[in-house]
């Protein structure tokens, strides 16, 4: 990451609010698919079809590919942690829970990703990130309800997606380590060449595709919206504001997304959300609020009326 930059001009928040747009409609665009396919094949279908369309522009603007197994390797571990694992998961749980409670949960992964640079030494846990991650964590447990995680089809379904945002944390640290100069077009295509090959031989496993009835308009569009839309272009926002203002900037997404996905799973998928996951994704927005503290910082510097 060449950028580290506290400020953001009115370009990166522009970027900031069609990032979490587009990563909004990958929740809508599961739910559409997923009527007619399985999670997997569903995956398998996003990636192929997002590295099919970033290869040529990749050609196009001379970038040259990685250069044998040494070159590869740390393109193949950020498409295991940032494409294959978390789609998965995110897929898999969105089969028990509703888009808007899967982008929520998507919410934690700044959590998980200071906890993953602490425990890696990357970057210490000051007590303002400790009480993000407390309050956090509480955000977690009211969403389901103090009863657990497991046992139920929506405590399963929580925890495939904090187990995606886990993934991420790890895909932050290793981007973070080895790739940090990649330029961004770079990154996300060699990225997801990598997970096709991953998704292939695991969905061809599982699924096998090619044994599947063909899918309706419908379906096509949606896969077609989230490779596009939701996953290449998205993923050239997201490395491009990395590299113009840093992880702490690009943070801020997260508190977009589940806002954005809530009210497009209503008018698009017909989905409501409970008064228990509204208030757990309040507190989640706020760990994240304590975690960026610029918020706080604000508020210490702002005047107190005089008597």
């Amino acid at each position: 990451m060449t950028s580290q930059n506290e400020s953001m001009d009115a370009r990166d928040w522009s970027l900031l609010g069609l990032l979490s747009l587009l990563w909004s409609g990958s929740f809508i665009f599961n739910g559409l698919a997923l009527k007619e396919l399985p999670p997997l094949t569903l995956v398998l279908l996003r990636i192929v079809l997002a590295a099919a369309i970033l290869l040529p522009v990749a050609r196009l603007r001379g970038l040259g590919f990685p250069r044998g197994i040494v070159g590869w390797l740390p393109f193949l571990a950020v498409a295991l942690f940032n494409n294959v694992v978390p789609f998965c998961l995110i897929v898999i749980g969105q089969t028990f829970i509703t888009s808007g409670l899967a982008a929520v949960l998507n919410a934690t992964t700044p959590l998980f990703t200071i906890v993953v640079m602490a425990a890696a030494g990357d970057e210490r846990l000051s007590v303002r990130r400790a009480a993000g991650l407390i309050v956090g964590l509480v955000g977690v447990v009211i969403l389901r309800g103090g009863s657990g995680l497991g046992g139920s089809a929506g405590g399963y379904g929580i925890l495939f997606g904090l187990g995606a945002s886990l993934s991420y944390g790890i895909a932050a640290l290793l981007v973070r380590r080895h790739l940090a100069q990649s330029p961004p077009l770079a990154t996300a295509t060699f990225q997801f060449s990598a997970s096709s090959v991953m998704m292939l031989v695991i969905a061809g496993a599982v699924d096998q595709p090619w044994r599947l009835p063909l899918p309706g308009l419908q379906t096509w569009l949606a896969v077609i919206g989230l490779a596009a839309l939701s996953t290449a272009f998205a993923y050239i926002v997201f490395f491009q504001i990395l590299r113009r203002s840093g992880a702490t900037n690009v943070m801020l997404v997260t508190l977009l997304i589940p806002l954005t996905t809530i009210l497009l799973g209503s008018l698009v998928l017909g989905e409501s959300i409970s008064l228990r996951e509204i208030s757990g994704a309040l507190v989640i927005g706020s760990a994240l609020l304590v975690i960026d503290g610029r918020i706080l910082s604000v508020i210490r510097l702002s005047p107190r009326p005089s008597c």
